[in-house]
């Protein structure tokens, strides 16, 4: 199972520093990616930031999310509920690692997703969620 955070999702729809490696990961991907509604929720906040800040007209911010959710009932990924016990893993994982990794609450919230979802695998471009994902056990690498 492959978990991706919202870094991830995005640049696949918004040109960015990462979508050339986000691009190459999707072409090679062999199963759905989980995602959950807070990865929804993520991707849509992300996509319309790039409008406020503009680096991107609200017509192509449109097309992303659509985009994006058109993968979605395309079976491009694997959609879940948000998974309980994840709240209760994400306050465990910033007791034992916020410390010294300095993680933030949706850096655990994503790891705790995937982890509760059972993902072997997590990709992010986040150099703080990577650290974190690998901790835990998670392969990060593409």
């Amino acid at each position: 199972m492959l978990c991706a955070d919202s870094s991830f999702l995005v640049s696949c729809y918004v040109d960015d520093a990462h979508s050339a490696e986000a691009d190459r990961r999707m072409a090679v991907v062999s199963r759905p990616i989980l995602v959950t509604p807070l990865h929804q929720a993520e991707v849509a906040h992300a996509i319309h930031q790039y409008v406020f800040r503009g680096k991107l007209p609200h017509a192509e911010a449109q097309r992303a999310w659509l985009a994006f959710r058109r993968d979605c009932e395309a079976d491009v990924f694997d959609e879940h509920d948000l998974p309980e016990a994840a709240w209760t893993l994400s306050i465990h994982l910033a007791q034992l690692y916020g410390p010294t990794l300095g993680v933030r609450t949706l850096d655990s919230l994503h790891v705790a997703c995937a982890l509760e979802l059972n993902a072997q695998k997590f990709w992010t471009f986040d150099d703080r969620q990577a650290r974190l994902a690998e901790a835990v056990g998670l392969d990060t690498t593409p």
